[in-house]
């Protein structure tokens, strides 16, 4: 049978459990947070309170931060993009309305939270430019990211897999900041935002584990495979107004480094923790190919360590059209 019949099988197979990890890992509409329960309700009367309070807060923290934060959010809001990919996938049928179809929109509904939350904050705050901070999404939104995946689920499973810790480690961390320099609001969305993204990473972990079970060699194959090509950011292409695509990229990643809000080491870590998971030392009757596959997987943080540890971050802070300096630093 073909690779690629073998991968419809396998997420058919996949599919008769689709409704039960909806129930397993998402929250039903009424019952999840959402944006308007964790900033200023314009509709009581001491509203304005609220947002000196929130502006407030907002005023302890450093230049750094804020890129920090803007590039998260504006991640967050190149939610578009990241669906019409997931609905792309082999064994995704968009249009009939399928099981998988279902677990990407009602993911998406739950991540669409996110981008709203973090971007009406920014704008309350007064401490950005909101409108340099919209055009660099909307370039982001229009130049799209190719992340190495094609149609296959398999590679696909990968990169949500990485990806999704990924965006918690970052949250998480940015949350922690904000709650070191007394902005608890700021700190209780990140961390509910970090709290979805591990249940989303929970559930793309599950299904990796689970196509190991089917179809192990080509399961090694696809991750080996995505970890030689580098699990890449969503907002690998991030630009200003004015600038090329994936101009502002290292910058931010420069940024979020000197925080400690993610780093190289925390790249490994997810690596070593995602070999952990899977077992992937102890998985058996893998072809030759597959074999060598793993040999690489299981070598491979160590080598990343050594780089790693060579590795000199700039410290000189590179300013950007979407914070104006204005006593901030």
């Amino acid at each position: 049978m073909a690779l690629k019949n073998i991968r419809l099988e396998v997420m058919k197979t996949l599919e008769k459990e689709v409704d039960s990890y909806i129930d397993q890992y998402l929250i039903p509409v009424e019952k999840i947070w959402q944006p308007t329960d964790l900033l200023p309700d314009f509709q009581n009367e001491n509203y304005m309170d609220e947002v000196k309070q929130l502006r407030e807060e907002a005023k302890e923290l450093g230049y750094d931060f804020w890129i920090v934060l803007v590039g998260d959010m504006v991640t967050e809001e190149a939610l578009p993009t990241y669906e019409s990919w997931l609905m792309d996938m082999e064994g995704i049928d968009q249009h009939g309305r399928n099981s998988w179809s279902k677990w990407i929109r009602q993911w998406t509904g739950e991540e669409n939270r996110h981008g709203d939350t973090l971007n009406k904050y920014l704008y309350l705050s007064g401490r950005v430019n909101m409108r340099e901070v919209e055009i660099t999404t909307q370039h982001l939104i229009n130049d799209g990211f190719e992340v190495g995946t094609g149609r296959d689920p398999y590679r696909n499973f990968i990169y949500t897999s990485f990806q999704e810790l990924a965006t918690n480690v970052s949250h998480s961390r940015v949350g922690k900041i904000a709650k070191k320099q007394g902005n608890k609001s700021l700190a209780k969305m990140c961390n509910l935002i970090a709290g979805d993204e591990m249940r989303h990473h929970l559930a793309y972990r599950h299904f990796v584990k689970t196509i190991f079970e089917y179809d192990a060699s080509e399961m090694m194959i696809a991750f080996q495979d995505m970890m030689q090509k580098k699990i890449i950011m969503p907002a690998q292409n991030l630009r200003q107004s004015g600038g090329k695509m994936a101009s502002a990229f290292d910058d931010f990643s420069n940024a979020a480094q000197r925080l400690g809000v993610y780093t190289t080491y925390d790249y490994i870590d997810i690596l070593e923790k995602l070999n952990a998971h899977w077992e992937i030392s102890k998985i058996a009757n893998l072809t030759d190919e597959a074999e060598k596959a793993r040999d690489y997987l299981l070598k491979l943080p160590s080598r990343m360590l050594r780089i790693a540890d060579r590795i000199k971050i700039p410290q000189d802070v590179n300013r950007f059209k979407w914070v104006e300096p204005n006593g901030i630093v």
